[in-house]
């Protein structure tokens, strides 16, 4: 089992607090939802969720089994699809799963030709993806997360670039292969993004403080 333990995590940036006081949980078997507006910290708070930043104010701890995991190590336990995280333009769809793979395994020793077939872009399996659109770039990124066997799932605007029948691929995709992992998703409050989320974490309750400006500079 993964946990994920906020204790009064805050993140500053340029004397202006993000968010403050966030204590929760996260475990394994899992679903929560990060909702808030556009701007209000939601990918911010991810990023700390995943170590890629660490909080300015209070503690983030990971532990797998009951054995902590070091904040530079827990990446190789997580896997990630967010609008900012680029996919290589230059590769193939093809050798963009093949380095992915190398990477990290996928669910059930997966295929490089079934993880293509399941975002229904076979016939673009040999065009570079700088060619693709933003919905395509979009169905490989999370195909890549989801299919990824890790003990922890991070998704940040899911259907971000996805028209109707590309967020019920997601929803399909997401139901299919989330099991009982750590799932976070980042939302702007949109229900085909998170409404199977049972734990949610909205932004707004962590922002007084730092609206208020109240901490000093660390």
């Amino acid at each position: 089992m993964l946990k994920i333990t906020l204790d009064k995590a805050g993140k500053q940036y340029n004397h202006i607090w993000i968010f403050s006081d966030l204590s929760t949980t996260l475990s394994s078997g899992q679903a929560t939802a990060i909702l808030g507006a556009n701007g209000s910290g939601k990918s911010t708070l991810l990023q700390v969720i995943s170590s890629a930043i660490m909080p300015t104010d209070g503690k983030i701890l990971y532990s797998l089994n009951n054995v902590e995991i070091k904040p530079e190590k827990v990446f190789r336990h997580m896997a990630m699809a967010t609008p900012y995280m680029e996919l290589i333009e230059d590769f193939t769809l093809t050798e963009m799963v093949n380095f992915h793979r190398r990477m990290k395994p996928l669910i059930n020793n997966m295929s490089t030709a079934e993880l293509i077939r399941i975002t229904q872009l076979e016939a673009n399996r040999d065009k570079p993806i700088k060619y693709f659109s933003s919905g395509m770039k979009q169905r490989v990124k999370l195909a890549l997360a989801i299919l990824s066997d890790t003990p922890a799932l991070l998704l940040d605007e899911p259907t971000s670039n996805l028209d109707r029948n590309a967020t019920d691929w997601f929803r399909n995709l997401i139901e299919l292969y989330k099991g009982d992992r750590l799932l976070v998703i980042s939302s702007n409050s949109i229900a085909a993004e998170h409404d199977f989320c049972k734990n949610t974490i909205r932004m707004e309750d962590y922002k007084s403080r730092a609206a208020n400006n109240l901490r000093p500079d660390k």
